[in-house]
């Protein structure tokens, strides 16, 4: 008996049969199988991906909230943000004049008033603690410190002096000090990142 080319005779019991119960049966052994094993994968990397995430601890550092009203114009504090040393002051109109009169183009890192405090609240200049040469902690937020030749901060351990409006005005330092990200949530209280 010849048979056409392209058809094949159906055996009885053949596993490659499209419409015998054991393929049924099969097909769902192998969807249950794929399936049990991607909910075993899912809840096994679950609790390994979670443990990556940042501690309670951790997040609550992230942000500092400062109340800014027992500031007096003038005056300075240090806090603390991501445990590095912020510095808040309210400028007075002296201390904004004098920093808005120096010419930019003479900074070593050239940067307005403006451009360092928020709109609204020019007299609020919030800076990291943290000199920008070696990583010290400069003086001048404290009551009595030195504030340096140009009345802002100086780093005491090679020299550098801040005006102020916190930028670079002399010594090896190579940037101003940094502006974190704040706003002001109120009047009188400043979120710090």
């Amino acid at each position: 008996m010849s048979q056409d080319a392209g058809t094949e005779a159906v055996v009885p019991g053949d596993a490659n049969t499209t419409t015998g119960e054991g393929v049924r049966r099969r097909d769902f052994i192998n969807i249950a199988a794929v399936s049990a094993a991607g909910v075993g994968g899912v809840v096994t990397l679950l609790p390994l991906i979670s443990q990556m995430a940042p501690s309670a601890d951790v997040l609550a550092e992230s942000s500092t909230e400062i109340d800014v009203s027992a500031i007096q114009p003038g005056q300075a504090i240090k806090a603390v943000f991501r445990k590095q040393p912020v510095f808040v002051r309210n400028l007075t109109p002296k201390e904004i004049g004098e920093a808005e009169a120096v010419d930019v183009s003479t900074l070593r890192d050239p940067q307005t008033l403006k451009e360092r405090t928020k709109e609204g609240h020019e007299n609020w200049l919030i800076t990291m603690g943290v000199c920008t040469h070696l990583g010290c902690v400069p003086l001048g937020a404290g009551e009595g410190e030195v504030k340096g030749e140009f009345g802002g901060y100086f780093c005491p351990c090679h020299g550098s002096v801040y005006d102020t409006a916190a930028r670079i005005r002399k010594g090896p330092a190579p940037k101003n000090l940094q502006v974190p990200e704040y706003a002001f949530t109120s009047d009188t209280v400043v979120k710090i990142g």
